[in-house]
Parts: structure tokens; sequence; C-alpha cells
């Protein structure tokens, strides 16, 4: 490596650092924002309207992210989106997802970790969201809690989203999918969606900087669960999430080299 390389490489990661400090400064901003206001001003308020105000905060950070970071995205498949309640399978590399799909098709609940909840601001917000909250160190009442709530919330028209590894991957890992999400779609009567995505490549799991790019995201066809096994539904849903996912991180690989 030649000492201009080394120092182009040097000044890069400063441009990204300092890129990536104004981007928490931003979100920082806007996490207060709409948490305090939401918890003030929200309550009253209908739950449709609540969501729409509440998720204006995902809007704003994914504007903010391409504004400073230059992370844009790219989607494919919206056609493949049921008109009903259904249930989202996707995969986890980055918190990027968890802004984008939240705002896919409205509304929709997400499992997540009950801990979130008790995080300073960002948790008031998104108590106020109804979630699907579970404790994860109790694996048989997470699963009644996911199916008994998920099933309730499916009948009322909300949709729930499930990341089946249960936390993030960093790119090219596979965890473990966890049968929840086929089971309460199952149950409920409803078709499973897979997701696919890159944004592990711009928004890494667990790290600071954020890298500018194009996150493809890719909306698998409906998986019908009429009569359907949870265990082979599941294992269907994740050869497709895991083939599309290696086909869009190899994408992400070629425009990073570029």
């Amino acid at each position: 490596m030649s000492y201009l390389t080394t120092q182009l490489s040097l000044f890069t990661l400063l441009w990204l650092g300092l890129r990536t400090s104004v981007f928490y400064l931003g979100y920082s901003m806007i996490t207060v924002w709409f948490s305090v206001t939401g918890s003030l001003f929200c309550r009253l308020m209908p739950y449709r309207a609540r969501y729409v105000y509440l998720t204006w905060w995902n809007h704003m950070v994914m504007f903010w992210l391409r504004i400073i970071c230059g992370i844009h995205c790219e989607v494919s498949g919206r056609e493949n989106i049921p008109a009903g309640p259904f249930v989202l399978l996707a995969k986890h590399q980055s918190q990027w997802e968890t802004f984008f799909l939240q705002v896919l098709r409205p509304p929709i609940a997400t499992v997540l970790k009950k801990e979130l909840l008790k995080v300073p601001f960002f948790g008031w917000g998104l108590a106020l969201l109804e979630p699907i909250a579970i404790d994860r160190n109790n694996p048989k009442q997470a699963l009644r809690h996911i199916i008994d709530e998920g099933q309730r919330l499916i009948g009322i028209g909300r949709s729930v989203m499930i990341f089946p590894e249960g936390t993030r991957t960093p790119v090219g890992q596979t965890g473990n999918y966890a049968r929840s999400g086929a089971t309460l779609a199952c149950k409920a009567g409803v078709p499973i969606l897979p997701v696919a995505h890159n944004a592990g490549h711009y928004w890494p799991a667990k790290k600071f900087l954020k890298y500018p790019g194009l996150i493809r995201i890719t909306i698998g066809m409906p998986i019908d669960t009429i009569d359907g096994d949870s265990r082979a539904l599941t294992e269907t849903a994740k050869q497709w999430i895991e083939n599309e996912v290696a086909r869009l991180d190899a994408i992400a690989m070629q425009d990073r080299a570029q």
C-alpha cells in the first residue's frame, strides 16, 4: 500500500466518522422529540393516528441518513405485499431495517425484547406503537405471548413483524431461524411475507461507522400457510431469504469495490 493510499484511507475514515457523528447527533434529537411529544400528546389519540405520528420518526431518521451518510434504498417486490394482515419474516443485519420495515405497510406490530422499552426516550416512543415485547430468558412464555398477542393483533387488522434469527447477524452469517413466526401465521390463517436486504453492508451491526451506498430490499412472494407445517414453512422462508440475501450481498460487495 502506497503512502498516498494510506493517507487517502485515513482521510476517508475520518470523513466517515464525521458524517456518522453528525448523523447520530440528528438521530438523537429526532428521537427525543418524538418520544417526548408522543408521551405527552399521543396517549389519548386513536391508535392509527398515533402510529402515523410516531412513525414519522422512522421517515425522518431514514431521510437524515440519506442526507448525511449518503445511504439510499431500492425496493423490489412491493406488489407482493398482501392487502390484509400477514406475518413478516425478515433478515436482521442492522438497525436500518427496523426503521424501514415498520412503515412498509402499516400498521405493523414488531416482536422485540422487552428491555428495549426501558431505554430512555427511545423506549417511550416504542411502547406507544404497541409492539409484542417478550422475555427472551423465558422462551416458552415468549412463544405463548407471541402466539396469543399476535393472533389478537392480526384479528384487529394489524400485521406482525418478526426477525426469526432473534438478533442481528453479521453479513455472511446465518442464525437459527425460530418457528414462532410460522406458527403464528398458521394459527392466525395469514400468509408469511419473506423479506431480504443487504443493509448490513452500510449500517453494520454493532459498528459505529455508516457507509454510503444503496441498500437493496427484496419482498418475496407471500407463502401460503393454510394447512401448513410450521417447521417446513420456516425452512421455506429461510431458504428464500438466505438465497436472496446472498445475491444482494454479492451486489453490495461489487458496489463497494468500485
